[in-house]
Parts: structure tokens; sequence; C-alpha cells
């Protein structure tokens, strides 16, 4: 194995699909130095239009090495950053070295990165120079070509925080009886956090305390400074199926928790419960918004389909629509429930809307929920969140081993970067839902398939 001298700097190559999910990740490799090839410049000049993610991350990459490199040249060193980081420099592409020319035959953007990076670490001898890409293609074939290369990991939650997300409900036995009962039956439904905990419970600490054969379900109130009930409710025709379900209805209807995410595999009832209680909440919010991320192909988006936005938006919503109407289902047609859905549909006091229309939005007094979160990127969610005006709620649903964009993970995407990064706070709760009400069908078909 190769060993560089501390004294220098490391060299990173950036992939286009980095500065795509972070364009501020330049400012994220402290003192290294790093390398853009002119490729990946010419990526982001395709990316560069349009009101989607992908496109206000280019458009702020280009702007911030505008302001770098105003009235300057790279030079051979490059230009620095900013104070207490490294060096940026754009290099023009250079082909694959003699030996390897056979290796790759096509002349596309990703070969032409990867020849970039093998000939900017032939010309540093003596740096550690490595290209970092969320492409895992890339990466094999960076591999293969003998060219060191890693993942974009600033970004990354642990392993064991993920773990330990997913088991956030903590199983109690012996706690004692006068107190549960206190717990269950009391005037007052809490007890004292002692009476559970040697320590202070984080806020929205979630429990189940063993009573006999029951379960009792209980949530620390930090507000409170105690241990409160959390009992089961109905919400808009929607009544709790399990613990898990009690717990998601509860925070989505407590105006103290501001945020909420729910994670959990396909028919655990995430969406179906923020629906149903968004409704059942609705003279307490100007309008409740529904979103989805509209995973395409490519960089396409909504635009390249035909028709008005309603239209385009078709195929995106028609899952959020399915959870409506199994809602509506469990009123009769006439009934005021669903006559108010309807009512509510027409005057857009519910709205179904794509998230590239709610960027610059300031929401105020809305309900909204996004669903299919794991398909974020940690800025995209933290754009949504950063929307919230006076009176807003936010709830993010989704499932983090089931992701459809290519360079996102169960550790990288975005609803796990909120979870991580919001934990502890009093206006947040997390919920991992675990058991499938679907259909017993689509449960058994989720754990062996």
């Amino acid at each position: 194995m190769a060993r560089y001298p501390k004294s220098k700097p490391k060299i990173f190559v950036l992939d286009t699909n980095i500065i795509l999910h972070d364009f501020k990740a330049i400012r994220k490799f402290k003192d290294n130095d790093l390398v853009i090839p002119i490729a990946v410049i010419e990526e982001l000049d395709k990316f560069k239009k349009g009101n989607d993610q992908l496109a206000y991350n280019a458009r702020g990459f280009m702007r911030d090495i505008d302001r770098i490199t105003e009235g300057r040249s790279f030079g051979k060193s490059g230009i620095p950053i900013a104070n207490g980081l490294g060096n940026i420099k754009i290099e023009p592409n250079h082909p694959f070295p003699e030996e390897m020319k056979d290796l790759f035959y096509d002349d596309i953007p990703d070969h032409r990165i990867l020849s970039t990076a093998i000939w900017v670490r032939d010309n540093n001898p003596g740096r550690f120079v490595a290209l970092v890409t969320k492409d895992i293609n890339l990466r094999m074939k960076s591999k293969a070509a003998g060219m060191e290369v890693q993942d974009y990991m600033t970004d990354r939650v642990e392993e064991e925080k993920i773990e330990n997300s997913n088991k956030e409900v903590q199983i109690l036995d012996n706690v004692d009886p006068d107190y549960i009962q206190e717990l269950a039956y009391g005037p007052e439904t809490s007890i004292p956090w002692k009476a559970i905990s040697s320590k202070r419970p984080r806020p929205n600490q979630l429990y189940k305390i063993r009573f006999g054969k029951d379960m009792v379900c209980a949530r620390f109130d930090d507000t409170l400074d105690k241990v409160v009930l959390v009992k089961s409710k109905h919400v808009y025709g929607i009544r709790p199926r399990n613990d898990e379900q009690k717990f998601a209805i509860d925070a989505c209807m407590n105006p103290e928790i501001q945020l909420v995410s729910m994670t959990g595999g396909a028919g655990t009832g995430k969406t179906l419960i923020a629906l149903a209680s968004a409704l059942e909440q609705a003279r307490d919010y100007d309008q409740i918004i529904l979103t989805r991320p509209t995973v395409v192909l490519g960089n396409q988006e909504i635009g390249f389909l035909p028709g008005d936005q309603k239209t385009k938006m078709s195929p995106f919503i028609q899952p959020l629509m399915d959870n409506l109407n199994v809602i509506k289902g469990q009123f009769k047609s006439t009934s005021k429930e669903a006559l108010k859905i309807e009512a509510m549909l027409k005057e857009e006091k519910l709205l179904i809307s794509p998230l590239a229309y709610i960027r610059g939005r300031s929401l105020g007094k809305v309900f909204l929920i996004c669903d299919e979160a794991q398909n974020l990127t940690p800025n995209e969610v933290k754009t949504i969140i950063t929307r919230a005006g006076e009176g807003t709620k936010m709830v993010f649903t989704g499932d983090i081993f089931q992701i459809d964009q290519p360079y996102l993970d169960q550790w990288s995407n975005g609803l796990t970067h909120l979870g991580e990064k919001m934990e502890g706070q009093k206006l947040f709760e997390h919920i991992f839902l675990r058991i499938g009400e679907r259909s017993e069908l689509s449960d058994i078909a989720s754990k062996l398939l």
C-alpha cells in the first residue's frame, strides 16, 4: 500500500453526481485540494435548466465557482476555495494512458472523468489522489483500472444510527404496577419520568410498558417533564391496527410536534395515517398539501410529459389518490365527510402538488405530507423544511430500503438524514412502522420476496 507524506493535502477528483447531490460539497473536504474535470462542467450544463433540485444544484455550483474564480485563472495549483479550505481547479480532459486505451471503448462522460482522474494521479507523484463518485458502476470501473475511488461520505449516516432509529421504542417490563395504573387510568394519565428511567429521556422518547398480557403505550413529553399515555385515536374513519400506528397518529395529531418522520415497508399505513390525521385537523390549517418526488428518466422533468400540470402529475399522484380513496371508502358517498373531501379538492384546500412548485413558497398554516421522501437528498429535505411558516406541520414518509434514485442509498438519503439530525428535538418525532396492514398477501410478499 502506497504511503503519502502527511504534510501534503490529498487531491479529490469530483464526479458530476457529487455536485448534483450537494452543490456545497466543495466546501466539505477540509484543507484538501479538489479537481473538477471539464467533463463535469459539460454535464452540469445539461442539468442547469428547470425547476427541480438537480437544476438548482447545478446552477448553485456554477454561481459558487464563478464567485471563487472572479478575476483569476486557475493556474497550475488552482484557486483557494476559502480560508481553511484547499484549492480547486477545473482540469481539461485527458486521454487514458497508452496501456489503458483498450480498456474503455465508448467516449462517454464517465470515461473522460476517470481518464482525467488517472492523469491527475500520475502527474502528482507522492500525493494521495482519489476519484469521488456516488455512481457504483463508475466506482467498479475505477477499481478495474487501478484508480483509488471513494463514495461521498459527508452526509452518510452510520449503520448503527439507522439500526437505532428502527428500534426507537423502548419496551419496559419491570415498572411498578401502581405507576402503570396511574399512567393508564389516573386523572392526568401521566407519571414522573423517574418512575421508568434513571436518566432524563430524550424528547418524545416512545415506550411500550408491559402490563400483564397487555402493553401500555407512552411518550416522554419534554414540556410537561412527564411520561404521558399515548391513547388510541380514530382519525377520519381510520383507526390504528397496532401500537406503532397508535404512536404515528398521536404524533400527527399533536400540535406541539411540528415535524414527523415515518418509515416502514409497503402497506404499513404511513401515508394513510398522515393523510387521515391531516383531514381530521383540516379546520386548523389553511391548506393540506400532498407531494412526492417525481422520479423520472434521466434528468427530464415532468415538463416533457404531455398535458397540463394535473395530467403530468397523474402517474406520480395516483398512490396518494389511492390512500384518499381508502379514507373516502370509510364513509357513504353522500356523507358530510366524503362531501368535505370533494369540496376541499375542488377549492384546492386539499392540494396534490409536485415538489418543484413548492420551492420559493412560504408555507404558513399548512399541513404538508411528503411521501416517498427516501428519494430526496438531504439538501432537498432541508429546502422543503425551511419553507415552513408559522402554524405549519410537516410529515415525511418513506421506506429507506426502497430507493429509486440512482445515487442515494439507505445511509445517504434525505429521510435517514432527517431522523439522524433532528433526533432529540422536542418538535420532532420519528416512528418506524414495522407491521404491514395492507393484506396478508402483501405482508408475506414484503417479508419473503
